[in-house]
């Protein structure tokens, strides 16, 4: 399994994907089990109440969590760009410029 991970503002956000032969944790929606690489991260975004608190740039704000949705894809390279593009995503969604996102992309052995 791949761990992708973005730290910015302060927290860090990390997704895995899972490569072929692998089992990825089974999700409503989730992917045919046939695709060779699988992403799965949480999704939030910020909220007036209600969430959870997140400390970010010094100030706490509140973020609601979506269901992970896996998602498949043929390729390393796929699966690592859609990577990286949702861990930004989720950052700019809670008010940190994606482009001040540092992504860390590191390999793991399954336990």
């Amino acid at each position: 399994m791949i761990l992708v991970r973005g730290s910015g503002g302060g927290t860090d956000l990390t997704g895995t994907v899972f490569e072929r032969g692998e089992d990825p944790p089974a999700y409503k929606g989730a992917p045919d089990e046939d695709a060779p690489y699988v992403w799965v991260c949480d999704s939030f975004y910020e909220v007036e109440s209600g969430g959870s608190a997140l400390r970010v740039d010094g100030e706490e704000i509140r973020v609601a969590f979506e269901e992970p949705m896996p998602r498949g894809f043929d390729t390393r390279d796929q699966a690592l760009d859609a990577a990286e593009e949702h861990v930004r995503t989720q950052f700019a969604r809670i008010g940190v410029d994606s482009d001040a996102v540092e992504i860390e992309v590191t390999k793991e052995e399954p336990a």
